[in-house]
């Protein structure tokens, strides 16, 4: 099979990211349009605030906000492509579908939303995990997911 090969990006990311059950070429594809080179962000989190998908701090002197927006700054397209990726890897994965459940649970308003964000939020962990250590998805822990199970 020949390959495409793109300058700055690793030849192998495609196949890394449809090895994900529920990711196939056009999610990845999409994912990794947005993306360009894993090596431009430090951290799951830096990739994360990319998309836009985190939650500003809402605090001002005592007062915590307890209902804080979801950022709409960041990349609107990979944002999209990260959240319908998310949503059909929860579909194939039972630790997914079982985070998705307990996350839908949690609250009374905007359940799917914000449930699906934090679902994504995670999916985005696997993504960084996956592409930075070049590897196929086995099913097992990576470090970058280890330290947010929640």
């Amino acid at each position: 099979m020949n390959r495409p090969f793109i300058n700055g990006m690793n030849p192998n990311a495609l196949i890394i990211l449809q090895s994900i059950p529920g990711i196939g070429p056009v999610w990845a594809s999409g994912i990794l349009s947005e993306i360009g080179d894993i090596t431009a962000f430090h951290s799951s989190d830096a990739l994360a605030k990319y998309a836009g998908l985190y939650w500003p701090k809402g605090d001002s002197g005592d007062f915590v906000s307890e209902d804080n927006q979801m950022s709409k700054a960041g990349n609107p397209y990979l944002r999209y492509y990260l959240g319908e990726a998310a949503n059909s890897v929860r579909k194939h994965i039972p630790k997914y579908a079982d985070f998705y459940a307990r996350k839908y649970a949690e609250v009374t308003k905007h359940q799917h939303k914000r449930a699906l964000a934090l679902t994504s939020r995670k999916f985005v962990r696997l993504v960084f995990g996956l592409l930075v250590k070049n590897q196929l998805y086995t099913g097992e822990k990576l470090d970058a997911e280890l330290n947010t199970e929640s």
